[in-house]
């Protein structure tokens, strides 16, 4: 029987009285990047705390290729490579020297070094950079080199927090392909608070609310978890805002350009039916109607019981 990559059984956790997580479970056997999704405070930052050996849990097990990171926590560490939100780099060293300072903590052997520091420069795209102070990059170079540290040894699990926080839009596209390309030889998880970089990166969603799963399945499953409630209508003549809320069902209308109109419905069988029949009969002219799926923050905000904050 195959090994799982990943298995988190009943994890929980508390500082002091409070639960930070409870009763966290899922398994990861394959490889790809799944989405640790939360809102800040979910509890995301304590799930992969405990994953990465980082923090002991209160309760329940994390199991690595086999290996419990209680039992084996040594055996555990060497399969995960971990990049907290704020990297771990010393800024008054060189790529080179830090890279080798990381192989060495990961015990790989002394005459393999050099090889292994290579070879995640150029998978990274560093090697230009080997001798300038980690100080003197960029915030997306900085984050490239936290990556290579994450895979310096090949582990199979992969753990990034936060990957992109903080860079530009060109610098998070690059960050965005580097880590398609990690997955491609093993598991990722990538955690963020940000809806865009989940949907952007990850084909599998674990979403942590109030320290609990609150959802785990497909990103395309997560994108249809709501069901759709407004359609995009297009009229060659249409008519005035009252006559379109007034239909059966439709709650609310706004206008997107002078004969493109968003209208939000409540969900019934013969919504789309009813639109085509008065149009046909008022004379509207309808040129196109398009059901619209959920917005992923829509989505977000339903499962966190939160309102979308449309102000990141």
């Amino acid at each position: 029987m195959k090994k799982s990559i990943v298995k988190l059984e009943q994890l929980s956790h508390r500082y002091s009285k409070d639960w930070a997580i409870k009763d966290i479970s899922f398994e990861i056997n394959k490889t790809g990047i799944v989405g640790l999704l939360g809102s800040n405070g979910a509890g995301k930052s304590t799930t992969m705390n405990i994953l990465c050996g980082v923090l002991s849990q209160t309760e329940g097990r994390v199991v690595i290729e086999g290996f419990d990171t209680r039992e084996h926590p040594a055996e555990a560490k060497k399969r995960i490579g971990f990049l907290p939100q704020n990297a771990p780099l010393y800024l008054e060293v060189t790529v080179d020297e830090y890279l080798t300072y990381c192989a060495n903590l990961r015990h790989i052997p002394a005459n393999k070094i050099k090889a292994a520091v290579d070879e995640v420069k150029e998978k990274c795209g560093v090697a230009h950079f080997s001798k300038r102070l980690l100080g003197n990059l960029s915030g997306g170079y900085r984050q490239r080199v936290g990556i290579a540290q994450a895979i310096i040894h090949h582990p199979l699990l992969v753990v990034l927090d936060e990957p992109t926080n903080g860079l530009d839009p060109n610098q998070i596209l690059e960050v965005r392909h580097l880590i398609k390309e990690i997955a491609e030889e093993r598991s990722v998880i990538f955690s963020s608070h940000i809806l865009a970089e989940i949907q952007a990166t990850c084909h599998d969603i674990i979403m942590i609310e109030g320290g609990k799963i609150v959802f785990s399945d497909t990103m395309d499953s997560f994108n249809n978890y709501i069901e759709p409630n407004s359609l995009v209508v297009t009229f060659g003549n249409p008519p005035e805002k009252e006559k379109l809320a007034s239909l059966p069902g439709i709650n609310n209308v706004e206008y997107i350009t002078d004969k493109t109109i968003r209208m939000h419905f409540n969900i019934t069988p013969d919504i789309t039916e009813n639109i085509v029949e008065t149009s046909v009969a008022q004379g509207w002219k309808l040129r196109e109607i398009n059901l619209e799926k959920s917005a992923l923050d829509t989505i977000f905000a339903q499962l966190s019981n939160k309102k979308p904050n449309h102000t990141a």
